[in-house]
């Protein structure tokens, strides 16, 4: 077997187990209900969307499947920064209900 492919298919399944790995633990770290949702649905998006990527990349013709790198570029970072302001903002409305409802001394 040729170098370049067990390097391939080896760096795969790292990167995969990689995948997984900050999945379950993004998802099993979430401080509350509300952040578990997000997680769960932000990564169920950016699976599927990695997903196509790769599937548009084995399939599609040399000159689109170099274009696709155009908006993959673009969207990823976007969606990552958005996805981190809107985690950031679900953690501090959980972290006020959580005081809100702790009993207050007097």
């Amino acid at each position: 077997m040729h170098p370049g492919l067990i390097g391939g298919i080896v760096g795969g399944i790292i990167g995969l187990a990689g995948g997984v790995l900050g999945t379950y633990f993004s998802i099993h770290h979430a401080k509350g209900p509300k952040e578990r949702a997000f997680m769960i649905k932000s990564s169920l998006i950016f699976w599927i969307s990695a997903l196509l990527f790769i599937t548009l990349l084995l399939t599609l013709s040399s000159p689109y499947k170099w274009l696709l790198w155009l908006p993959y570029g673009i969207v990823l970072p976007l969606s990552i920064r958005f996805m981190n302001s809107r985690l950031c903002q679900i953690q501090q409305e959980e972290a006020d209900e959580r005081a809100g409802s702790a009993p207050t001394i007097d």
